[in-house]
């Protein structure tokens, strides 16, 4: 007899990387197992395109309004759910209001799943003047509620641990099958360093900058950024591709070597290192800094690099320029640490055996 599973997520599905790359990939899975999904996104297609444009206060609000009914709505239609699933939160701003009906009225058991340390202030610029509403602290009482957490690294279980015994780790999965199954060129006549991510962490690469200035005096090579808007640095090997849904693997696979530079933040330790996990199943080799998960994904030298100097940066991507072999080496053993571990294929049964609990 299928088994009824609800979904409740921030966003619409198919839009924000930390849906996709944990669970909206196993959702045909699910599916085979037998399970009937209901996805019950908070914001609504529409209110999710206007929510980070500058202004737009009444779009904002009106379309904030509605996601809210519809969530209480919902809730008179989850007492015969097999399997709640809750991603995040169930309401992007305000306290865990649905989470503590789910729990305390419903007496319904649940799922929670998370994959960054939401529970400190984040925000962007175009939402500052919302960033009191979004109750940061609820995310302990959620954890607290739930039946059983899913967390995506060690740190994040660590903090989940204090507030519930019964917490897994589900890392953020690249699928090898349907998504990343390209691999990159490692002969290109003129190599292509390259970084992907949006403008609110594209602060991370200022301190990149000069080490790539300085080796553009002594190396020909290509500089790429694949973000949602182009960067403002002043350097004679840079090339911005707006990023695209429809062609992001391809994009991608065009850079033959990855760098995911990091500050040793609270914040970052709780990132999943889900950029660096994208250029290793390409074949690209990743240079990362030692924060957080990324000491676990990467043993420097070996399947990757890790670099926390600018000099140690230059030295790594001296060696990388000059030698293809040493590219083709890690990028090698990068994907199959992707495959062996980080992959959808790897952790299918880890995602089955948490619906099951």
């Amino acid at each position: 007899m299928s088994k009824r599973l609800v979904i409740i997520a921030p966003y619409p599905k198919g839009e924000a990387p930390s849906q996709r790359f944990r669970f909206e990939q196993y959702l045909d899975f699910f599916e085979e197992q037998d399970y009937t999904i209901e996805f019950h996104a908070f914001l609504s297609d529409k209110t999710w395109k206007a929510l980070y444009k500058e202004g737009s206060f009444f779009a904002k609000a009106s379309g904030m309004i509605g996601s809210f009914w519809r969530r209480f709505l919902l809730m008179f239609k989850l007492r015969s759910a097999d399997v709640i699933f809750i991603h995040r939160e169930a309401s992007m701003i305000g306290p865990p209001v649905f989470e503590w009906i789910i729990a305390k009225v419903l007496r319904k058991k649940f799922i929670y799943d998370f994959d960054d340390a939401i529970w400190l202030p984040n925000y962007s610029d175009s939402n500052a003047r919302f960033q009191r509403l979004k109750a940061y602290g609820k995310v302990k009482k959620i954890m607290k509620w739930a039946h059983v957490v899913s967390a995506g690294n060690q740190h994040l279980l660590e903090f989940a641990k204090q507030y519930n015994e019964n917490v897994r780790i589900i890392p953020t999965t690249i699928d090898l099958e349907n998504s990343h199954n390209l691999s990159t060129l490692h002969s290109a006549k003129v190599p292509v360093i390259g970084w992907t991510g949006t403008h609110t962490t594209m602060g991370y690469l200022d301190d990149l900058i000069p080490v790539l200035a300085e080796l553009e005096n002594t190396h020909t090579f290509v500089f790429r950024i694949i973000s949602n808007q182009a960067p403002e640095y002043d350097l004679k090997s840079l090339e911005f591709v707006k990023w695209n849904k429809e062609t992001e693997i391809e994009d991608l696979a065009k850079i033959n070597i990855g760098v995911m530079p990091l500050l040793d933040t609270i914040w970052a330790k709780g990132k999943c290192g889900f950029k660096g996990l994208q250029y290793m199943a390409l074949e690209i080799p990743a240079v990362m800094s030692p924060v957080g998960v990324n000491t676990s994904i990467v043993e420097d030298g070996i399947n990757g690099f890790l670099c926390s100097t600018p000099e140690e940066w230059k030295q790594t991507f001296v060696k990388l320029l000059e030698s293809e072999s040493l590219r083709v080496e890690i990028g090698k053993a990068g994907s199959q640490t992707v495959q062996q571990s980080y992959s959808v294929q790897a952790n299918r049964n880890n995602y089955l055996n948490l619906l099951k609990s």
